[in-house]
């Protein structure tokens, strides 16, 4: 069928076409030679065979060759005894980029912690973050006093950085004995909410007019204690009394974390021996630790 395009467009679209199909060779049987056609008419292009050529991580997991951007890229730290005042290693494969720390005022400041902490890898894909996760030890086979840190590329997992030190964080205390069985699935899911941005739902529900929606999550983490496990979620911002909007938005943080990451109806109460309810405290208040920290409970 004979193409109604004007010349130059037919001309630009037909060189277009030309070139996807030369990258492609083999995911197309239709291909143009651009002398046995007729001016201005466009090559019919199997859209099933170019389909069949696409390979991603779940049908070919050593030879993909698409991946699924997240919004945001992410990087996975992690420290524990064995790493205070070690070299380690920081990743074993060389299949994800390293990136340099980055140098800024907040990384400065809290140097002497950061020298302990070690950065794993950054990973921008879907299919990056499962190799990742299917090459790391589970939280529940971590060594006492270990953590995982899981924030946003640039965001160093320090209450001195530039994005966290107006911030607080939701968490929970979990009894070990109780949970060794379900914190890893609850650790998942807290990471899978987390890059997939479903915690704060201002991301999708944003203005139209807003250039650059923001979400207030940075980061999650895992912590592992002789008696409990902690899980986190670390906020750019924490309310005050007269913030009605950040708080409700804050809340809804909260209840998604409570239900939908860990399971448990919203009415349930969970604090008991070694266990606490789901719970926000600013980071303010944390340096506090006493009765005038303003906690929120969900």
């Amino acid at each position: 069928m004979a193409s109604t395009l004007p010349a130059s467009a037919q001309q630009a679209n037909k060189a277009a076409l030309n070139a996807a199909l030369a990258e492609n060779p083999d995911n197309s049987k239709h291909k143009s030679t651009g002398d046995d056609s007729e001016p201005g008419e466009i090559q019919e292009v199997d859209m099933q065979a170019q389909a069949e050529g696409i390979r991603t991580v779940f049908s070919d997991p050593a030879n993909f060759n698409v991946k699924h951007p997240l919004y945001s890229a992410w990087t996975l730290w992690f420290d524990s005894p064995a790493t205070k005042g070690r070299n380690l290693p920081q990743t074993p494969s060389t299949a994800f980029p390293q990136t340099p720390l980055p140098q800024t005022p907040s990384a400065a400041s809290a140097q002497g912690w950061m020298e302990d902490i070690k950065r794993v890898i950054s990973f921008d894909s879907v299919e990056e973050f499962w190799g990742l996760y299917n090459h790391i030890v589970p939280p529940s086979q971590l060594p006492q006093k270990a953590n995982y840190y899981l924030f946003k590329e640039g965001i160093i997992p320090a209450w001195e950085d530039e994005a966290n030190k107006h911030g607080g964080k939701w968490s929970i205390q979990l009894p070990k004995e109780k949970n060794r069985g379900n914190v890893d699935k609850m650790w998942l899911y807290t990471m899978l909410a987390a890059i997939g941005e479903t915690f704060d739902p201002y991301l999708t529900n944003a203005d139209p007019s807003d250039p650059n929606p923001q979400s207030l999550i940075t980061g999650v983490i895992v912590s592992t204690r002789p008696q409990f496990y902690r899980l986190s979620i670390w906020t750019r911002l924490a309310p005050s009394l007269e913030e009605d909007k950040l708080r409700e938005r804050i809340e809804v943080i909260g209840r998604h974390f409570k239900t939908n990451v860990l399971g448990y109806p919203e009415p349930q109460k969970l604090a008991g021996p070694l266990a606490t309810e789901v719970e926000f405290l600013s980071h303010k208040d944390s340096e506090k630790k006493g009765k005038t920290a303003k906690k929120i409970i969900v």
